[in-house]
């Protein structure tokens, strides 16, 4: 038995094994980033803590809460209730994610908050929007064609500031191949659901990507707090 067969066959339990994974890891990445702020004061990384924050808040909504709402019979009348927020913690996620690298030529030097203030709320707008577009169609087309593009961005900004000119490296190699494999697993996310009907194949390499990209992270952070 191959691999994919394995996986297919245990589907379920390997995706709540997966979920508690990219929970945890969140967990330490949120904790030691938030060590690591409080230390130097970079507001660039409280918005890195906020991104992977919200995403342990998604993947718990996604895959933990739907479990006693299944159990109790009542998955058709308020499981959309957990499709809704997954989205919306996934996508701001990624704009907390891009906000930590663009904060110096958004931020103001008065803001106190980093969870709501003007600049932030302006994500949340465009994050609820999207949400609602989703909604309303049926799906995650909007959730995926944004953060696909979203992650093209994020892709091209760190591999900018990891070849600054001069040779001043500001974020390590891991930090770009990471976003590149976030912008991979959109891509293959997004080809699922426009082509491939969510085939199961596909579907088994977008979490193998996730799960790197979430590790990468952790690693980095692990990396940098120990020096």
């Amino acid at each position: 038995m191959d691999i994919y067969s394995f996986i297919l066959q245990n589907k379920e339990p390997i995706k709540l094994i997966y979920a508690l994974i990219v929970i945890f890891v969140c967990s330490l990445i949120v904790i030691k980033s938030d060590r690591l702020f409080k230390l130097s004061e970079h507001s660039g990384i409280r918005y890195f803590r906020n991104a992977f924050f919200f995403y342990g808040l998604g993947f718990a909504f996604r895959y933990l809460l739907s479990l006693p709402i299944t159990r109790l019979g009542l998955y058709e009348e308020f499981g959309f209730l957990t499709e809704i927020f997954f989205e919306f913690f996934l996508v701001m996620g990624g704009f907390f994610l891009l906000y930590s690298l663009i904060w110096t030529k958004l931020e103001n030097p008065k803001t106190r908050s980093s969870l709501l203030n003007s600049r932030i709320s302006i994500f949340y707008a465009m994050s609820i929007i999207i949400v609602l577009l989703d909604f309303l169609w049926a799906g995650f087309n909007f959730m995926f064609l944004t953060q696909t593009a979203l992650f093209l961005v994020l892709s091209i900004l760190s591999y900018s500031n990891y070849k600054r000119k001069g040779g001043k490296r500001k974020f390590p190699k891991f930090y770009f191949i990471a976003m590149l494999l976030g912008l991979f697993a959109w891509i293959l996310n997004t080809l699922a659901s426009f082509y491939f009907k969510w085939n199961n194949a596909i579907m088994v390499n977008v979490y193998a990507f996730n799960l790197i990209f979430f590790f990468l992270f952790l690693y980095g952070v692990i990396k940098v707090t120990r020096v």
